[in-house]
C-alpha cells in the first residue's frame, strides 16, 4: 500500500461536477464529494482570482502517480488562478483485498521518478462549529494563507469528557490548511495556543504528509 494515496481536490463549487467527471474518465471507482467554504483573506482571494468562497471538496483513493497529478494539473488547468488545488496523502492500508481492489483497480501510468522529499503538509483542524475565524486567525498569525472548511457532526462526547476532562459540542467544522513543511509546526502551535482545548473553539489539530501537489504554482512563485 506504499503506492496508494488519498487524493483531496478543492475547487470552486461550480466546477465540482467537471472535476469529478474527469477523474471518473481516468477510471476512479469511488469519488466522495463534500461542500466546503473557503477561508482565505480577501487579499489572497484577489490574488488567486477567486470571486466566491464556496468550495467543492473531492476525495478519492488512487494509485500514486506523479504523472497522473501532472496530467490533472494540465487538463484541469490547475495552474490557472482560481481553478483549484490537488494534493495526495499516503494511504498505509485498506481493510480487505476486495475493497482494496475496488478502490485501486484503475490503472495509473508507471512511475519513472524516485520518492520525492515531502515539501508540504495538510494540517487538519477539528473545532467547534462557529469558530473557524478563531482557528484561521491563529493559523494566519503563524503564516498560513487560508484554508477550506467542511461542516461535520462529532460523536464520542462522553469519552472526551472522560479522557480530556471537557465537554465537546457535537457540531464540528473541519478546516483543511495546506502549508509548507517548514511552516507546519508554527501553525499547529499557534492553533493549539489560540484555539485549543482551553478555548471555546476546543480545536484538535494534526497533520498529514502531501506526496504530490498541483495548483499552487503561482502562489509558490510569489512567496
Amino acid at each position: 500500500m506504499d503506492r496508494a494515496v488519498l487524493m483531496i481536490v478543492i475547487t470552486d463549487r461550480s466546477r465540482g461536477g467537471e472535476f469529478a467527471s474527469w477523474f471518473q474518465a481516468q477510471g476512479a471507482t469511488l469519488i466522495l464529494s463534500a461542500l466546503g467554504q473557503g477561508t482565505a483573506a480577501t487579499e489572497v482571494l484577489d490574488y488567486l482570482g477567486l470571486e466566491a468562497t464556496e468550495k467543492a471538496v473531492l476525495l478519492l483513493a488512487a494509485p500514486r502517480s506523479a504523472r497522473l497529478v501532472r496530467r490533472a494539473a494540465r487538463e484541469l488547468w490547475l495552474d490557472v488562478p482560481g481553478r483549484g488545488v490537488l494534493m495526495a496523502v499516503p494511504i498505509s492500508s485498506v481493510g480487505g483485498a476486495r475493497a482494496r481492489d475496488y478502490l485501486l483497480s484503475w490503472q495509473a501510468e508507471e512511475e519513472d521518478d524516485m520518492d520525492k522529499e515531502i515539501t508540504h503538509e495538510l494540517i487538519v483542524v477539528i473545532a467547534n462549529r462557529g469558530h473557524t475565524d478563531q482557528v484561521m486567525d491563529a493559523a494566519r498569525s503563524a503564516g498560513a494563507a487560508g484554508g477550506t472548511t467542511v461542516h461535520a457532526k462529532g460523536t464520542g462526547t462522553e469519552l472526551a469528557r472522560k479522557f480530556l476532562g471537557v465537554s465537546l459540542a457535537a457540531e464540528k467544522e473541519i478546516v483543511f490548511i495546506l502549508a509548507r513543511e517548514a511552516d507546519r509546526k508554527p501553525i499547529m502551535k499557534a492553533v493549539m495556543t489560540q484555539a485549543g482545548m482551553q478555548t471555546k473553539a476546543q480545536a484538535v489539530v494534526f497533520s498529514l504528509p502531501v506526496t504530490d501537489l498541483a495548483g499552487l504554482r503561482l502562489l509558490e512563485e510569489e512567496n
